[in-house]
């Protein structure tokens, strides 16, 4: 590939994925109190379900190699259509923030439904805040540095 792509990609997926997880840790610290460590917790319950939660360092280590996976994930998928979507070099703002619904989509509509996370009722404040973070966190960042790196390898 071009010019370290995957570098960039990497790159790419620890920054969003940072950025994400402050943004997770912040609001669930504010709004519940609780050690952050939990987050981590709820991350592998994906994978090994309620049991995760009392699988001690171990299950918080995986939750962050998942988490910063996933953001990866996505961060190689946004750089390889780039280039074959033209629209998304239009409005590198707009590309982004639309990312990060399309992230959202596919995280709550795909990905945790087949997983073994124990869901919650339906709240529509913390659809829109989690719906926020992944537009902020996830989807401008990488749409940012897939417009620095392509705008300079197309």
């Amino acid at each position: 590939m071009k010019n370290g792509i995957y570098k960039w990609i990497l790159l790419t997926g620890l920054l969003a994925g940072s950025l994400d997880i402050l943004a997770a840790i912040i609001q669930f610290v504010s709004v519940t109190g609780k050690s952050p460590v939990r987050i981590f917790y709820y991350i592998a319950s994906g994978v090994f379900g309620k049991e995760a939660y009392d699988g001690g360092i171990p299950m918080v280590i995986a939750g962050f190699l998942f988490h910063y996976f996933i953001a990866t994930i996505f961060s190689a998928f946004f750089f390889f259509i780039y280039p074959a979507i033209p629209i998304l070099r239009k409005n590198k703002i707009v590309a982004g923030l639309a990312y990060g619904i399309f992230v959202w989509v596919i995280m709550n509509l795909a990905v945790v439904p087949v997983s073994r996370v124990n869901r919650g009722p339906f709240h529509l404040q913390q659809v829109l805040i989690g719906m926020g973070i992944l537009m902020l966190c996830i989807g401008l960042p990488i749409s940012l540095m897939a417009n620095r790196y392509w705008s300079r390898n197309l």
